[in-house]
């Protein structure tokens, strides 16, 4: 299997973090892992917002917040265990990143009080 890559802080940016949250999905995935008290595997979200993703699908959603720096993956058997890298990116970014979650979180209680 090939090694999983995951960026250095320093080769971070801003704009591969505001691409990766972009997507409700990944977004939904990122606030999934960020308030767990431990790893997350994949397969704990092939069902979000009531669907059903593809394995591939999922796959690409987790390569890319990998690739933006976000999530730390980690082979364990057939199993990948995903953690946030808030507490590495903290002192890089502030709370940006806590500030996109916010914002999303606000705006879906919006559409939900709308519905």
């Amino acid at each position: 299997m090939k090694p999983l890559k995951h960026p250095a802080v320093k080769d971070i940016t801003v704009e591969g973090i505001l691409h990766a949250l972009n997507d409700q999905v990944r977004v939904q995935i990122f606030m999934q892992i960020a308030k767990a008290e431990c790893p997350q595997i994949c397969s704990a979200f092939i069902r979000i917002q009531g669907k059903n993703l593809a394995k591939s699908t999922l796959s690409r959603h987790f390569n890319v917040l990998r690739d933006a720096g976000l999530i730390r993956s980690e082979r364990k058997g057939v199993e990948m265990h995903n953690t946030t890298r808030c507490k590495e990116l903290k002192d890089r970014f502030g709370v940006m990143i806590g500030g996109i979650i916010a914002a999303y979180g606000a705006q879906e209680k919006a559409a939900k009080r709308r519905k």
